[in-house]
């Protein structure tokens, strides 16, 4: 499936590549994928099974863990990357495939997958 996105911006220059980026991206059940969701003031990590169309674990800086966290979004984004690596291991993930949902790999982006290397996952 081809996806066509036309236009100018910040949003469709995402979207294109998302949709570049997902052509070779696919999570099995030995490694899934990392997705990562990135919004102005949350972040969103999630361990999906693409064989099985599942989400394994999922962190969110929404959770009652980031209750009263005091830091810049930067901290709570590599925050996330540890605690969902925990999870994973927990759940018998070792390795997994980021997907940086088009994101540029800077900043937050790059502080989960730092935060999720650390917590002991492979990328």
């Amino acid at each position: 499936m081809t996806v066509k996105i036309f236009g100018r911006g910040k949003k469709v220059a995402r979207l294109r590549r998302h949709a570049r980026l997902r052509k070779s991206l696919f999570g099995t059940e030995e490694r899934p994928r990392l997705v990562v969701t990135r919004s102005n003031r949350h972040m969103v990590a999630q361990v999906v099974d693409d064989t099985k169309g599942v989400t394994v674990v999922s962190v969110s800086t929404m959770q009652s863990d980031f209750a009263g966290f005091e830091g810049t979004k930067v901290e709570a984004a590599k925050k996330v990357g540890t605690l969902i690596a925990q999870k994973a291991k927990d759940a018998g993930i070792s390795a997994v495939v980021f997907d940086r949902g088009g994101n540029k790999y800077h900043g937050r982006v790059a502080a989960v997958a730092d935060g999720a290397r650390e917590g002991g996952l492979a990328l």
